[in-house]
């Protein structure tokens, strides 16, 4: 059974979003990249902004399942609420379009796609690029790479 899924990397000036199509265990990416917002606006108006963007990809890409990373406190406290209200965000725009969400964490993600939870970004980037058979040295920002590997996780997952 083919399925689309989108693995999301919250963030409020830097969403990653990645798409894949999973088809008898074949995974193949159709999309990814990085909703951004402006860096100096309101955070009001940034959250609209980045709610927007993602409602936009959610119905172009009509997407089975939703797997976003869960939220991690790091020493930035600031940082982390940001990411946590980017997160609403992302939750609020699949309830509203009936988009089953599933999440990971960092640590989680990190051993399903790399074999090690304590693996660095630049060897998840090289395990994203080997799964989904990447032919094209696409270079690709951290945010990219773990939307991806967020999406791969969710491949593993049955849903319905």
């Amino acid at each position: 059974m083919m399925r689309i899924i989108m693995g999301i990397d919250p963030g409020l000036g830097r969403t990653g979003y990645g798409v894949i199509q999973e088809d008898g265990g074949v995974l193949t990416a159709i999309d990814f990249g990085c909703v951004l917002t402006q860096v100096r606006g309101p955070i009001g108006a940034r959250l609209v902004e980045l709610y927007n963007d993602l409602v936009e990809l959610m119905e172009n890409y009509q997407p089975d399942l939703i797997v976003i990373e869960d939220l991690y406190f790091n020493k930035n406290v600031t940082t982390g609420i940001q990411v946590g209200e980017a997160r609403g965000v992302i939750l609020l725009a699949s309830e509203q379009l009936q988009i089953p969400v599933i999440s990971f964490t960092a640590t989680q993600m990190k051993n399903a796609v790399t074999g090690s939870g304590k693996a660095t970004k630049s060897q998840v980037g090289q395990m994203v690029k080997r799964l989904l058979k990447f032919t094209v040295k696409r270079a690709m920002k951290d945010d990219t790479t773990d939307a991806l590997a967020l999406a791969i996780c969710g491949s593993t997952i049955r849903t319905k």
